[in-house]
């Protein structure tokens, strides 16, 4: 274990990512794809009937949008719905990123026959900010990841054996992949099936007619296999013309149509243009996106000199990239089942990378840091609604933000420990992120125990800027029945107040909203709000943070009797 990477520091690494992890995962502001509330929505529905299948939604058109594997992990986790938290349908999404990090481990030290070498490739895939914020959330990307790599990680640790493998292998890879596409989509068997093909077909020599006649029936085998694992999902739902509509023709064959004039000038210019593509797969990597751009660079002068390993992880990044540019739908999420090549990639190179990519991600870092810690001051003791209730760091909060600062100017000016620096750095940001939010988890950002018992049982309305957003809510105000209305409508406190007799509404901070006299207020939280204007956010630049970056919430009862609004359509559907 030598080298700028010692055994000492990988278990230490080792602790951090774990800290990393599983600290705030029952946040409402961790990051994450807005996707977790329609998901958390399906599982709670399905959950309510009693029944695996089928899956149930009152969102119009979101019902099938995902093959059944996520939901009824998310039924198991929370015991039918019984135990429902964030953390409850979060962890299983944890403990597939560890499984993927800790296989990942086991087939780098097997080829390369380092430990050191095994612990960075699991590392550095963690600290990505792609992994972090889709590895944890509860999506259908962390089992997807996982399904789809093993296989390609069992080749890299088995070597000649699996590929000479008549039955066994193709037989576990082909279960693996099923279960791959019963978690995200079918659609995922073409670049699996064709990178493996291309692997085979690299591993007899490129000979076309010694593959065909050797390894072909495998990768039939598979691909069926691995197509009867998803097609259970047609056996076994009662209603499989509706997964036919909705997922097969809908979710799927809907990312070909064009998605502003044609499809081949959305191939090339805007959002969805192969160069986006491609700049959002690196920039996956968050912080690290530097160091993978000089890691690629050093491939490519290199190019003649790849090892087997290196040839098969381009093969994999390529055929991926290459399958999911013909969508007109492009995003490099699609992406993320071949981060962890990335990652490969950048350990097997990292004692001869250079130290520019480092220290450039050292010095964004330092640039987080700093503005957190700059909000952080701002925020600080700050009374935003007049109550006795402040804005509080824990002391450990502080103790963090030194000790990444420490660790950040340490890697600049230390030679040696800037690349080993750079990576533990990363973590660090990331629990910096979630502890500068911290008092919003607390009393600040929810509604007390009264208020909560208050509502219970009642028609409420609060603000919906994202479909199922009403799933967020339910975590604030367990027991009530909630119906969404335009968020951007929720400053409207005269014009709500005159609509509904139960309504969630928002004022700038320090500015209690102006109420008839038979209104009341029967409780009031701290929210941060999601977009800003230009004016706005030159103000919070100045010093102004909490009076933009924040709003007060009020849930106000009022004397209005309306029954007619519960058939009026629910903006959170």
């Amino acid at each position: 274990m030598r080298g700028s990477f010692p055994l000492r520091y990988a278990l230490l690494t080792l602790v951090l990512v774990v800290i990393t992890y599983l600290y705030g995962l029952d946040s409402r502001f961790a990051p994450k794809n807005g996707d977790e509330y329609p998901y958390m929505h399906i599982v709670r529905m399905t959950a309510d009937t009693g029944h695996w299948l089928p899956l149930q939604s009152q969102m119009d058109g979101i019902k099938n949008t995902k093959p059944p594997l996520i939901f009824w992990q998310g039924i198991v986790s929370t015991s039918w719905a019984s135990q429902w938290s964030l953390e409850n349908l979060r962890l299983p999404s944890v403990l597939y990123t560890g499984l993927t990090a800790f296989f990942l481990f086991l087939a780098v030290r097997r080829f390369t026959g380092n430990t050191q070498t095994g612990f960075l490739a699991a590392f550095v895939w963690l600290s990505f900010f792609a992994t972090y914020r889709y590895g944890r959330p509860f999506l259908t990307d962390p089992p997807e990841v996982l399904w789809l790599s093993l296989p390609f990680l069992a080749l890299l640790y088995w070597g000649k054996s699996a590929f000479e493998s008549k039955l066994l292998f193709p037989l576990l890879a082909g279960l693996s992949f099923g279960l791959a596409l019963f978690a995200k989509s079918f659609a995922y068997i073409v670049p699996a099936s064709l990178a493996l093909g291309l692997y085979y077909w690299y591993w007899r020599k490129w000979n076309i007619s010694q593959t065909l006649i050797r390894d072909l029936y495998k990768l039939i085998l598979i691909g069926l296999l691995a197509l009867g694992v998803f097609g259970l999902w047609f056996v076994l739902d009662p209603q499989p013309d509706a997964v036919w509509k909705e997922f097969v023709l809908g979710e799927n064959a809907g990312k070909f149509a064009a998605r502003s004039s044609n499809y081949l000038l959305d191939f090339v210019r805007g959002g969805d243009s192969i160069w986006m593509l491609l700049i959002t797969t690196i920039a996956n990597t968050g912080l690290f996106i530097f160091v993978l751009l000089s890691t690629l660079i050093q491939c490519w002068r290199e190019r003649r000199l790849l090892s087997t390993e290196e040839i098969l992880l381009f093969l994999l990044i390529a055929t991926f990239l290459l399958v999911f540019s013909l969508p007109s739908q492009r995003s490099g999420r699609y992406l993320l089942p071949v981060m962890p090549a990335f990652a490969v990639l950048i350990a097997l190179r990292w004692e001869r990378l250079p130290l520019w990519g480092f220290r450039i991600s050292l010095v964004l870092q330092g640039m987080v840091l700093a503005i957190l810690f700059w909000l952080g001051l701002h925020l600080q003791g700050s009374h935003f609604d007049g109550s006795s209730e402040s804005w509080m760091y824990h002391p450990l909060h502080w103790l963090l933000m030194g000790t990444s600062f420490i660790i950040v100017l340490l890697g600049l000016i230390k030679r040696g420990h800037c690349k080993t620096l750079a990576l533990i750095g990363c973590f660090l940001i990331y629990c910096a992120l979630t502890s500068s939010l911290s008092p919003l988890e607390g009393h600040l950002g929810r509604f007390s125990a009264a208020t909560i018992a208050q509502v219970n049982g009642k028609d409420v309305w609060i603000p919906c800027d994202y479909r199922a957003k009403d799933e967020e809510y339910r975590l604030l105000l367990p027991g009530a029945q909630l119906h969404g209305y335009l968020a951007k409508e929720a400053g409207n406190v005269e014009g709500l107040i005159k609509t509904y007799p139960l309504v969630a509404v928002q004022s700038p901070l320090g500015l209690a909203p102006s109420i008839c006299s038979s209104c009341q207020i029967i409780g009031q939280r701290m929210e941060m709000r999601a977009r800003h204007s230009d004016e706005e956010i030159k103000a919070m630049l100045l010093g102004k943070v909490g009076e933009h970056l924040f709003v007060n919430e009020y849930l106000i009862a009022t004397p209005v009797s309306n029954t007619e609004l519960l058939n009026v359509k629910d903006v959170c559907r």
